[in-house]
């Protein structure tokens, strides 16, 4: 499921303009595909999450595979693109319930540190070859019906919503009673939404105008509520302790980071491909088939890397691995071949990439109690989306907007848009180099050493010596 959630942010980039002629969409219109499941999603991944760590991490799973396998019946069926879009928002709350609650599960599942660093490299390598397959997946569908892309999904979910009773246990929160806290809950996913809609108004609007600078000043002002509200709350959404690890807060800002590089590179050489070398739907999504493998082999890589350096030295190989990538995919030209322009910078980065998501998640995750899984886990995903959104607006906005200048210049048009996607790619390096440094100066290596006590157990209480259990704090 962790796989199809995924590719569901990225499967329906190659079935755009199928899309746009069918259900006549408008240019504009047709960015709420893409960006309405990543506005709910992004939104209300930490809701979710808590959600999940009070009423069961099963149960919120299963709930969300429901509302997503019906969402995804009814965005194939669709016959407006009002009906397309209200679909895409509802698969993005689908993602919000089931994507953190399966996270949360892990640490339970797998209390040996070396092992849980095996079933992280998993969930999350699927969940990257989602992302990165999803174009190949949308090239190969859209070929025959765009529909499809959506209909995919739902033999997925009915063998999930099969094996879960009977595969995984239901764990939540210790405490018998428990209440949402709803000061919480409006504002910090008020705050998320408000902040990654602004965000995804900076790729058509300047980022001086109201349509930005409202929606990201109210969403900033309902967090700064938010941390007002919970630090007086006597069972908040949101636990302020949860922030007080170094590691975990600085991996979670790297994995926006990376997302935003890396959706980005995804969105824009689609463009690339089929707007200046030409390529059809399905040739550019096979073009994408080694970036999948690539990606692959970094999380295997990763898995035989991260238990015995690390997380930290296994990040710093990843991130400047990374952005030597990006830096070999800005040499494009507008008359590249796919060998020797193309396929080094899907290779290189695919492999990074794959090297780098492992070691985010278990970062993100380090020491997180028990009690707190859901959050961490919702804390993590939502990070995903808000970098996807953030990345792809700036990255993409600087692109286009340095293409505008070079045509007004006289340069042709297709070179001004590959200059573009150049320099973006530049800009990522610049970025992924800065992130490296970042994991070197900041994050602590986190190894699969067993640790005798948590560093974080709930107030009052002594950190368990066994292992844990849905009563208990899981061990780092």
């Amino acid at each position: 499921m962790q796989f199809m959630l995924v590719l569901d942010a990225t499967v329906v980039n190659v079935a755009l303009p199928e899309m746009q002629s069918e259900l006549h969409f408008s240019y504009q219109g047709l960015s709420w595909v893409p960006n309405g499941y990543v506005l709910v999603a992004g939104g209300f991944l930490l809701l979710g999450g808590r959600l999940a760590d009070i009423f069961g991490r099963r149960r919120m799973f299963i709930v969300g595979l429901v509302v997503f396998g019906v969402t995804s019946a009814a965005c194939g069926a669709a016959v407006s693109s009002s009906m397309l879009v209200a679909g895409r928002f509802a698969q993005g709350m689908g993602e919000a319930l089931a994507g953190p609650a399966a996270l949360a599960m892990i640490p339970l599942l797998f209390p040996d540190p070396r092992e849980r660093m095996k079933a992280v490299g998993i969930w999350g390598g699927l969940g990257g070859l989602g992302g990165t397959l999803g174009p190949v997946i949308s090239g190969l569908l859209t070929d025959v019906d765009w529909r499809w892309i959506f209909y995919i999904n739902i033999p997925v979910v009915l063998i999930a919503l099969l094996l879960v009773p009977r595969v995984l246990p239901e764990s939540r929160m210790a405490r018998a009673e428990h209440r949402i806290d709803v000061a919480g809950a409006v504002t910090v996913t008020g705050g998320s939404l408000a902040i990654v809609y602004g965000v995804l108004n900076g790729s058509s609007h300047s980022w001086g105008s109201w349509q930005v600078l409202l929606p990201l000043l109210g969403g900033f002002a309902l967090l700064g509520l938010m941390v007002a509200a919970e630090s007086r709350s006597p069972d908040p959404l949101i636990p302020l302790r949860f922030f007080s690890n170094r590691t975990r807060v600085t991996s979670n800002v790297l994995t926006a980071a990376l997302f935003a590089v890396f959706v980005s590179y995804a969105f824009m050489l689609t463009l690339y491909m089929q707007q200046i070398l030409d390529y059809s739907a399905l040739r550019t999504g096979l073009a994408y088939l080694p970036l999948g493998i690539a990606f692959g082999a970094g999380v295997g890589l990763n898995g035989a890397l991260m238990p015995r350096l690390g997380v930290k030295v296994v990040l710093t190989i990843g991130f400047f691995g990374t952005g030597a990538g990006m830096f070999v995919a800005s040499l494009i030209d507008s008359d590249s071949a796919y060998v020797g322009g193309l396929l080094p910078g899907l290779i290189i980065v695919g492999l990074f990439t794959g090297v780098c998501l492992p070691g985010l998640i278990n970062g993100a995750l380090h020491q997180v109690t028990a009690e707190d899984s859901g959050l961490g886990s919702g804390v993590q995903t939502g990070m995903q989306q808000i970098g996807s959104a953030l990345g792809l607006s700036i990255l993409l906005t600087s692109a286009l907007n340095y293409a505008g200048d070079r045509i007004g210049t006289g340069v042709p048009p297709a070179v001004a848009q590959t200059d573009g996607y150049s320099l973006a790619f530049l800009i990522s390096a610049a970025m992924l180099a800065v992130a490296a440094v970042a994991v070197l100066a900041l994050l602590e290596n986190v190894t699969a050493k067993p640790r005798t006590a948590l560093a974080e157990a709930p107030a009052g209480e002594e950190p368990s010596s066994g292992e844990p259990s849905s009563e208990e704090p899981s061990k780092p």
